[in-house]
């Protein structure tokens, strides 16, 4: 444990910012499985889904969460995985 008190500050700041990270990222790959699965399913939903998984990937590279070229290359995989599905189902 820090004994400085700037360095127990950036502590807390860094295990709060953390957290936040670690929902975030979560909730990123929580909506890239729904927008796969309801387009697999033909849902009437699975436009929206799409919509909301690449508007997290895009706040989350605005936000530093993820770099912007693995948001990219996140989307990328997820619209060639959607227009796979689409194609075939």
């Amino acid at each position: 444990m820090a004994n400085i008190k700037s360095q127990i500050k950036r502590n807390r700041q860094n295990e709060k910012r953390h957290q936040r990270n670690k929902a975030a990222k979560s909730e990123i790959k929580t909506r890239l499985k729904t927008a796969v699965t309801s387009t697999g399913s033909g849902a009437e939903s699975a436009a929206e889904d799409l919509r909301t998984a690449v508007k997290r990937l895009d706040k989350g590279a605005a936000r530093g969460i993820i770099h912007k070229n693995q948001a990219a290359k996140r989307k990328s995989r997820l619209m060639r995985r959607i227009n796979a599905l689409r194609s075939n189902g």
